[in-house]
């Protein structure tokens, strides 16, 4: 890769679609936050965040390099996941 292109920081966020369970947050919901005081949270969805550092020429250029990674390498299953990838700037 040239030098000078630059990197991009992108994170790709999955979780599971909103009518699958999510255990994990159910659990956070219940035993943490609930019983802390805070039930004024109604609930809790827990997700994975991947954080990556891409060369690119462009933030787009980037954005989509990443996302045909997540399919591709299948990082996330589709059937049960949604998998949002965003950049969040230059590195």
């Amino acid at each position: 890769m040239e030098k000078d292109v630059p990197k991009f920081i992108v994170q790709v966020i999955i979780e599971n679609k909103p009518y699958i369970n999510d255990p994990e947050g159910e659990t956070i919901h219940r035993d943490l936050v609930v019983k802390g005081g805070y039930s004024n949270v109604q609930s809790v969805r827990s997700a994975k965040m991947l954080k990556m550092v891409v060369n690119s020429k462009t933030e787009h250029d980037a954005e989509a390099s990443v996302k045909k990674l997540c399919q591709e390498l299948r990082i996330f299953n589709p059937v049960v996941s949604n998998c949002t990838v965003k950049s969040t700037g230059k590195s």
